[in-house]
């Protein structure tokens, strides 16, 4: 590989120290505090000399959301690597699991990502609406996908879903990139339902009055879900 020069270097430092800055902004201030004379001001820079690596204010949003993402799938994609390759109930279990952790941990990203915060940091860029649907969707879909092939799975067909959500189905299951009947693509839907549901109640604090510790609600939810996929709890689930 060839090395880096001083100036190279030190424009991937900026970069880099750009990107954190940023990202702690949007912590602290949300999307709306987050503009190049900010950080700019913070890493020692004029904000034109941020022109170089971000897109305007857009560029600069859109650099904090893609890291963000980045972490977040970097985290579900190893839980579902550490188990079984064979074994599709611990991987959706594991999954499932590692994206409430996560959210609970980083409650500001997830608003950023999936709560209150989403739709300011989509109006930034016409692509961002897609991207937690195409990761994340693709991943679970991957596990969909095998039990579809292999006869695992109970789903309607076509006909037997009402007629207005049939179109939203097969514009989901487009945009994700699947290759499996609506009916399926309608069974994902129906566990995410529940799943955010779940994240927003813990995330938000939601009746936390009394269910202070989402974990047995949690537990009961994956039991039902992996009961409509025609799947039982894994004795061999891995987690942290």
């Amino acid at each position: 590989m060839t090395a880096l020069t001083r100036r190279e270097r030190l424009r991937a430092e900026l970069e880099r120290d750009a990107k954190a800055v940023a990202r702690r902004i949007a912590a602290e201030e949300g999307v709306e505090g987050l503009t190049l004379a900010a950080v700019a001001r913070e890493v020692g820079v004029t904000p034109p000399a941020l022109y170089r690596y971000f897109n305007g204010r857009a560029g600069l949003v859109r650099a904090v959301y893609d890291d963000v993402t980045a972490e977040f799938m970097d985290i579900v994609s190893q839980a579902v690597q550490r188990q079984d390759p064979d074994d599709i109930s611990a991987q959706l279990h594991a999954a499932t699991r590692a994206v409430l952790d996560w959210s609970l941990a980083n409650k500001v990203e997830f608003d950023l990502l999936m709560g209150a915060g989403f739709p300011k940091v989509a109006a930034s860029d016409d692509d961002i609406p897609m991207v937690i649907a195409r990761e994340l969707g693709g991943l679970f879909g991957q596990r969909f996908a095998q039990l579809w092939r292999e006869g695992r799975l109970t789903f309607p067909a076509d006909e037997d879903i009402d007629p207005a959500l049939v179109p939203q189905l097969r514009t989901y299951r487009e945009t994700v990139g699947l290759e499996f009947p609506i009916g399926v693509v309608f069974l994902m839907i129906i566990c995410w339902r529940q799943i955010y549901g779940l994240l927003c109640m813990a995330v938000y604090g939601h009746h936390q009055f009394a269910f202070d510790n989402p974990m047995p609600l949690f537990e009961h939810m994956m039991d039902d879900l992996l009961g409509l996929l025609g799947l039982t709890r894994s004795p061999n689930l891995r987690v942290p």
